[in-house]
């Protein structure tokens, strides 16, 4: 390893550190991740806070992109990759929806977008009212992403479609908290 950024910290390796992260927003309970791992939790917060703070001084990047790697990759992990959250039926539906159906993907992406303009958590609404985790949609999203230049048409497509149910999804949310701040307001 030439980047001494890289090293493990207090055993804790990056590779470990993403997979935690990964497993975590993913609904999986952080003191089972740590039970599985054989670490203390105030070796975690403090190992977990000096792998931000490598992320910030490398200037190179690399950290936080081997970092991103290995999220994704966090099911692949040898101790940590069938964890898995408890997820209810429904939430097990519409995740299994989501992955197959592009329509709901971008509907669910629109409605996180205007639950986040009008003060929600946009994580915490999708969990809340479909059952999926932050760390299952981004999944689901990398799914989504267009891979090469022949989709970027249909990328565009989608990111109408998107912006047309964010548009619905932000009337809802305007209607629930009483309307817009300037919905009153004449020019």
């Amino acid at each position: 390893m030439s980047n001494p950024l890289l090293e493990p910290i207090h055993g804790v390796t990056l590779y470990d550190y993403a997979a935690i992260a990964s497993k975590m927003s993913s609904g999986v309970d952080q003191n089972e991740i740590l039970k599985v791992l054989g670490i203390e939790k105030a070796v975690f917060e403090e190992a977990s806070a000096l792998w931000g703070a490598r992320m910030q001084e490398d200037s190179t990047y690399e950290v936080v992109t081997i970092f991103g790697q290995y999220f994704a990759e966090a099911g692949d992990h040898p101790k940590l990759g069938n964890l898995k959250a408890v997820i209810s039926e429904e939430g097990s539906k519409n995740l299994e929806k989501m992955q197959t159906d592009r329509y709901f993907y971008e509907e669910l992406n629109g409605a996180r977008q205007a639950a986040y303009a009008y003060g929600y958590d946009g994580a915490q609404w999708i969990q809340d009212n479909f059952g999926i985790s932050l760390g299952d949609f981004q999944s689901v999203a990398m799914q989504w992403m267009p891979i090469a230049n022949e989709e970027l048409e249909t990328m565009r497509y989608y990111l109408d479609y998107r912006e047309q149910k964010e548009k619905e999804y932000s009337e809802k949310f305007a209607a629930e908290q009483g309307g817009n701040v300037a919905d009153d307001v004449e020019f």
